[in-house]
């Protein structure tokens, strides 16, 4: 299945680039994507302890199932005032 992964904030700056398409098998979970972006990606290896998931804009945990077409966002704390 293909899922396209969405980078903000540090994790943009840091991947270099906006977004990417990610293939996984089927049946595969948040932790599977996670997993393949860390090998592809190792820029974001600082990043990962802050960062959180979501999954077409809900935030999800590590076992949340993956659908073919789904967004998987990248998000990193925010701070602002």
């Amino acid at each position: 299945m293909r899922i396209n992964v969405l980078y903000f904030a540090q994790a943009r700056e840091r991947a270099g680039r906006p977004s990417a398409p990610l293939e996984l098998p089927q049946g595969s979970r948040v932790a599977d994507a996670v997993a393949a972006i860390r090998r592809a990606t190792p820029a974001l290896d600082p990043l990962w302890p802050h960062l959180a998931v979501a999954v077409d804009g809900v935030l999800v945990s590590p076992e949340a199932a993956l659908r073919e077409g789904a967004e998987l966002a990248l998000l990193p704390p925010v701070s602002g005032g």
